[in-house]
């Protein structure tokens, strides 16, 4: 009775909704949220750098590649 049951459940571990293309996007974007982080830090106090430049590829980094690691999903051809 209960080996029935555990063949027809798949483990979780096989059913996890991301693929190795959402773990590379993922990580793409804490590259450039580290990258973002240490441009700010080197730059001068009042410089272009630490004021326009490194806040913006921050935006990126938090705006637009993480959540696109999350949301990317992979169409199926068969649809």
């Amino acid at each position: 009775m209960g080996n029935k049951a555990d063949k027809d459940s798949k483990h979780w571990l096989s059913e996890l909704p991301f693929t190795g293309r959402n773990y590379v996007l993922f990580i793409a974007g804490l590259f450039v949220i580290i990258l973002g982080y240490v441009l700010m830090g080197t730059g001068e106090l009042n410089s272009t750098q630490s004021l326009t430049v490194s806040p913006i590829v921050l935006l990126i980094g938090y705006l637009v590649i993480i959540p696109v690691a999350i949301l990317f999903k992979k169409k199926d051809r068969s649809e």
